[in-house]
Order: C-alpha cells, then sequence, then structure tokens
C-alpha cells in the first residue's frame, strides 16, 4: 500500500475533526453540537452532494457505462445481505442477524461523501452518476434483510409490514433529499445551477468537518453499549465491509475504468449504514438491539472504512488487478 496516501487521509482535517469528538467524550468535556444544527448540516450534505451529482449527470449524460454501474450497484446491495445474513444467525438471533445483514448491505452516504471529498483533494475524478448508485443501493438491502427474518423468523410474520417498510425504505428523509436533490441538480438550468455553486461547493468540507466532530461524539457514546457482544461483533464490523471493498474495488474494473468511480463503489459496498436501517427495523425488527448493529457500522466500520480502508481500496485499483 502507498503509506503517503494513507498518511495524509489520516492528517486530513475532516476527520481530524472526528477524532476530535471521540476525544470530547473520553475526556468528560462539554462538547456539542445543537441537535437542530446537526439535523440542517447533515440535510445541507445530501442536498449538496445530490444537487452536484445530478448537474453533472446532466451534463454528461446517460449511457451504457452508467446503467451498467446502477445495475452493479444495486446487485452488490441484494448480495452481500444474503451471504452475511446465514454466519450471522449462527451467532446472534434471526432479527439481529437481519438488521446486521440490512445494514451491511445498505449504504453509508456519510461515508460517500468522506469518499467524494477524498477523491477531490486528490484531483480523482468521478461521474454524478455516482450519487444516483448510492441512493439505488440504500433500499434494496433493507428489503432483503427483512424479507430473510421473515423468513427464518415466523414469530415476525405477524408483527412486520413488509408494506410499511417498502414505503419507509423508499420515502425515508435521507433517501428522499438525496434523490430530490438529484433530480433537480438533473433538470436545473445550467446558468441557475451555477449560481448556487459556491453555496454546494465552497463551504462543503466546512460542514463536512462539522458533522464529522459530532459523528466522533456519537461513536464514543454508543462504543461503550457495545462492549457487551465481545470480539466477534467487532471482527465482523472489520472483516466483512474489508472483504466487501476488496471485492468490489477488483469486480468494479468490469463496469467502469474510472479510479473515482470505483473507489466510490468500492467505498459504498463497504460502507454500513446507520441513519436508514435503524429507522427501518424500529418498523420491521423491533426485537433487534440497536445497540448492537449501529455501534458496529458507525463505530467500527465507518472509522475503519475513513483510515485504512479508503487507502487500501484506492491501492488496490490503482494496482490494475483486473
Amino acid at each position: 500500500m502507498d503509506f503517503q496516501i494513507l498518511l495524509t487521509n489520516l492528517t486530513n482535517p475532516t476527520l481530524l475533526f472526528f477524532v476530535l469528538g471521540v476525544i470530547a467524550v473520553l475526556v468528560r468535556s462539554d462538547l456539542e453540537v445543537p441537535n437542530a444544527s446537526i439535523r440542517f448540516i447533515s440535510l445541507y450534505l445530501l442536498f449538496s452532494i445530490g444537487f452536484r451529482g445530478g448537474h453533472e449527470l446532466a451534463i454528461s449524460g446517460f449511457c451504457k457505462e452508467v446503467w451498467l454501474t446502477l445495475l452493479f450497484g444495486v446487485m452488490c446491495a441484494v448480495i452481500v445481505p444474503v451471504y452475511a445474513f446465514f454466519p450471522l444467525k449462527r451467532v446472534f438471533s434471526t432479527a439481529d442477524a437481519g438488521a446486521i445483514s440490512a445494514a451491511y448491505g445498505s449504504v453509508s452516504a456519510v461515508t460517500f461523501v468522506a469518499a467524494s471529498s477524498f477523491l477531490e483533494s486528490k484531483q480523482i475524478a468521478y461521474g454524478g452518476h455516482m450519487v444516483a448508485v448510492m441512493a439505488a443501493m440504500e433500499s434494496p438491502a433493507i428489503i432483503v434483510g427483512v424479507v430473510l427474518m421473515l423468513l427464518f423468523d415466523p414469530s415476525s410474520r405477524e408483527k412486520t409490514s413488509l408494506k410499511k417498510v417498502l414505503h419507509h425504505s423508499f420515502t425515508s428523509g435521507s433517501v428522499l433529499m438525496i434523490i430530490g436533490s438529484l433530480v433537480i441538480g438533473l433538470f436545473a438550468d445550467n446558468k441557475q445551477a451555477e449560481g448556487i455553486r459556491p453555496f454546494t461547493t465552497d463551504i462543503f468540507k466546512g460542514f463536512l468537518a462539522i458533522f464529522l466532530l459530532e459523528m466522533g461524539m456519537v461513536t464514543a457514546r454508543r462504543f461503550s453499549a457495545f462492549k457487551k457482544y465481545g470480539w466477534t461483533a467487532i471482527a465482523f464490523a472489520i472483516f466483512i465491509p474489508a472483504f466487501n471493498g476488496i471485492v468490489v474495488a477488483i469486480l468494479s474494473g468490469l463496469v467502469t475504468d474510472s479510479v473515482g468511480n470505483r473507489l466510490l463503489l468500492a467505498m459504498l459496498a463497504a460502507s454500513a449504514s446507520y441513519i436508514a436501517v435503524p429507522a427501518a427495523m424500529q418498523i420491521a425488527a423491533p426485537k433487534a438491539d440497536p445497540g448492537l448493529y449501529i455501534p458496529m457500522a458507525l463505530g467500527v466500520t465507518f472509522p475503519f472504512n475513513i483510515t485504512l480502508g479508503m487507502p487500501l481500496y484506492l491501492w488496490i485499483i490503482t494496482r490494475n488487478l483486473l
């Protein structure tokens, strides 16, 4: 691996703010970001990345590569929960296994934002259609996870309404915001779109830094409740994302030659949802423990991906293994 890339990534200001958030909790500081501000910043990040992606997609247009990449992303979101569920079911309850597999098949928008920021810092181009790929990968994994729970846990069939889960999967705030912004960016007048560029680009990294500060504090708070599950959960939260990211970093060469697009695909496959999936699992799997699958995704997988995973997947891609 190119350790210069790793060092550069570890000294990225946005990542260092994540570390600051962890430290703030460990030293019991009274540092906090108001909930209303965090909600606004999260909506802003989704709006910004969606609008920019839609605008870039309008310029580049739809082509065979775009459709193949979308199909590849959706296939990953469907396959990952299936092969993750069965080994998980041997260790955890069916409800927990379903929730974890759905989380790891789905994607993290914040991980995508961090990866796109990393690519921009390296001046590596990526397609605007990757935002659409991210949006398309979020819901299928939730549906697959719920279906697996219904098949292997008969008691959940009476309590779970698949219709409600489907509705929530496609209308949750994060999904609606990213898809809506993408569509608006796609159809917006070019001159008018340029008028809001300072808002969507110039202040983006500053807001991302504050958001990751909050993510660091949330991670540190949740990790203490996670200790009771031991090393099995921690090992899974590192091994499965690393496996997914490495495999997709290699196989993504089948659908695109773009280094930026391949890294984003790898990061999406390696990421785990800690926003959309927990919200859906409140409806679909109330017996699943959010003190397990949220800290796995946010406390272990997210830091791993943005520190070690990202440079690892980039190194594999640039080594032209396929």
